[in-house]
């Protein structure tokens, strides 16, 4: 029997790994499919704290890993397929391996995957202009045009953003009209180094080593034209890995897991979360480790708390 096993080895989980470990909770942290989260795919890190030079996105979360192993983490490298969740626990967890852990506690680190438009191009150039965030990686684009694909709220978000830094920024929506609220929308349309493509879809991306132009199809008449662009944002919204926990932890409707009064507590009792897999709104690697440290504290509250 563990006394906490965190799943997820981003930001969010590697931070409460920290915590609990200091803690001598002796936690043990299950990566999932890919160790390290998103940000071990992402190249030059600039926004986080104490890096004043950029520091690689792999280096850092690898700098996560020891620091949770130096202070007595176990790192198993695992997927969670199935959760028999109970109230007040013990929960267990059935692994890709085939083992069955139990745990007195449960942290959900599990993150959010970004949409894509499944372009092999797309996913060719990621980190090579090809981008989901705009916040962490707009100041890579200063005075060159860029792309955002989508017509929801986040799209026009991250094209504000990066008016910023952008020379221009060219808004394609499969639609005649957005989606996002009027405000955003107002704002977007008012912004003169916004243009928008309507009615319009991306069809490749196109670029050897980095992104140089985009190839775009009119959905009205099927004609083709190609834009300058040296970077590409992907703004269709993030899906939260949260889906074998459907029916047992409370979410909201786009599945991010819904925690108490600005805690890490989840609607089941032993069981917490942290990191984008509870946040639809920030979705940075510092956000997430705050919410990391919520969930260890919380965690040990709760353990001491419950001690038998």
């Amino acid at each position: 029997m563990q006394n906490i096993i965190i799943i997820g080895s981003g930001a969010a989980g590697l931070t409460a790994a920290i915590y609990a470990s200091r803690a001598d909770l002796t936690p043990l942290l299950i990566t999932g499919a890919l160790p390290g989260g998103l940000l071990t795919q992402t190249s030059d890190v600039e926004n986080y704290p104490g890096f004043p030079e950029a520091v690689n996105g792999f280096e850092l979360m690898f700098k996560f890993q020891q620091q949770a192993e130096h202070f007595g983490t176990t790192i198993k490298s695992d997927t969670v397929e199935k959760v028999d969740l109970k109230a007040g626990g013990p929960h267990t967890l059935h692994l890709s391996s085939g083992e069955t852990i139990k745990t007195k506690a449960l942290i959900i680190a599990t993150g959010a995957s970004p949409r894509w438009l499944g372009l092999e191009s797309e996913e060719r150039l990621k980190n090579k202009g090809v981008s989901a965030c705009a916040t962490c990686d707009g100041a890579f684009f200063r005075d060159v045009p860029v792309v955002v694909v989508g017509g929801g709220d986040t799209a026009m978000e991250e094209a504000m953003f990066l008016t910023k830094f952008a020379s221009k920024v060219i808004v394609i929506h499969r639609r005649d009209e957005l989606r996002a609220s009027k405000i955003m929308g107002d704002r977007a349309m008012a912004n003169p180094k916004i243009e928008f493509l309507w009615s319009s879809q991306v069809v490749e991306i196109i670029g050897d080593e980095e992104v140089e132009k985009v190839k775009i199809k009119s959905l009205k008449d099927q004609s083709e034209t190609i834009v300058e662009a040296k970077g590409f944002f992907s703004a269709l919204g993030h899906v939260p890995n949260t889906s074998i926990f459907n029916g047992i932890i409370e979410t909201d409707d786009k599945g991010f897991i819904k925690r108490k009064n600005g805690s890490s507590y989840t609607s089941m009792d032993g069981v917490f979360a942290a990191g984008d897999c509870a946040d639809h709104i920030y979705r940075q690697a510092i956000t997430a480790a705050g919410m990391g440290c919520q969930a260890a504290i919380d965690a040990e509250r709760w353990l001491e708390a419950n001690s038998k």
